[in-house]
């Protein structure tokens, strides 16, 4: 299918899944590939600056333009974009699960290591701020730079 007969087939419907009013701000932002909430961000400034005009150009695309509705209720489409539906979120979690309970001793090892050792340098730290912090410190940052 070349370009041409791709544009041929593409039609402009208000789409009513996603609409607040009417759905023509929905249904131009899929029609041109647009973000739903800039459309609708400049149809507000439009209706600012060209009131009349933008309300009559409104209500005579409400009018006119016929509704499309894809027949998934509201939101569908965004929890399948974030991979929330058809068990894909459930399948990943089961998948962690049996990677968790495959893990071996060796591997809780490396994490008790990993601790011993965040441990080690979180008291190295402590005592390294209580020395940058002392008096003696400071005085002797005074005589290093006599």
């Amino acid at each position: 299918m070349n370009t041409m007969s791709a544009d041929a087939d593409r039609h402009f419907y208000r789409d009513a899944d996603r609409a607040i009013l009417g759905g023509v701000c929905a249904g131009l932002a899929r029609y041109l590939g647009f973000n739903l909430k800039t459309t609708r961000f400049l149809a507000f400034i439009a209706f600012l600056m060209f009131m009349p005009v933008a309300v009559i150009a409104y209500l005579a695309v409400v009018f006119l333009i016929p509704a499309e509705s894809t027949g998934e209720p509201i939101g569908a489409t965004r929890r399948r974009r974030s991979g929330l539906c058809c068990g894909r979120r459930r399948r990943r979690k089961e998948a962690f699960d049996d990677e968790s309970a495959i893990a071996s001793s060796a591997t809780r090892a490396m994490a008790d290591e990993i601790d011993q050792r965040c441990k080690s340098l979180d008291k190295r730290l402590i005592a390294l701020e209580k020395h940058v912090t002392s008096k003696r410190f400071q005085l002797e940052q005074e005589l290093s730079r006599l």
